[in-house]
């Protein structure tokens, strides 16, 4: 279904750069280090840090916080206590569509056009990034973010942008070797 509509998409849409108007201007104030940092990278720094610290606020705090953890670790148990999975597991899809929907938003402001296959390597680099950080910690997904973008601009800037992806995917090969739960993630035991 998931190729289907992306193929409908496709066909209506055509695969062509489209402009996108950017969404935050450049700051007068910002002239001294706009070189360093743009206005653009400053508000999705900002952007981010607000969104992470509001998504770890909904799931340490809340109810719906607490009945997604008790659905992720154990549906079945999540059912007998009587929370509604269905629901928990409906919000989780609204959330991380609400997340994937503002973090298009910034990626497009930020390169200023728009295609159909955008999202294809953001969605492969923000797994990549959760990934080095530890699956199930926001903040890690956030280190291991900044980890990521470090390592590109590193790769990019000593050695050549055609090698940006190959030393990004090599150090998630090395974090899943030498430490598999990711830089901030718990390791965990299983008894047989």
């Amino acid at each position: 279904m998931s190729i289907f509509l992306q193929n409908y998409v496709l066909l209506a849409q055509t695969s062509d750069f489209l402009p996108f108007p950017a969404l935050i201007p450049d700051f007068e104030f910002m002239e001294p280090i706009a070189h360093i940092v743009g206005s653009t990278d400053l508000v999705i720094m900002i952007a981010t840090t607000v969104v992470m610290l509001i998504l770890t606020y909904i799931i340490k705090f809340t109810r719906i916080g607490k009945a997604m953890r008790a659905t992720a670790q154990d549906r079945t148990m999540a059912m007998l206590v009587g929370i509604n999975v269905n629901n928990i597991i409906s919000a989780t899809f609204i959330i991380g569509s609400a997340l994937a929907a503002i973090g298009g938003l910034l990626i497009a402001s930020h390169i200023g056009q728009i295609n159909f296959y955008i999202g294809f390597i953001a969605g492969i680099k923000a797994f990549t990034a959760a990934v080095l950080g530890g699956i199930g910690s926001i903040p890690g997904a956030v280190l291991g973010s900044v980890v990521l973008g470090l390592t590109e601009s590193f790769a990019t800037g000593y050695v050549s942008s055609d090698y940006e992806d190959v030393f990004a995917f090599s150090l998630l090969v090395l974090i899943l070797i030498f430490k598999p739960s990711g830089l901030l993630g718990k390791s965990e035991t299983q008894k047989v």
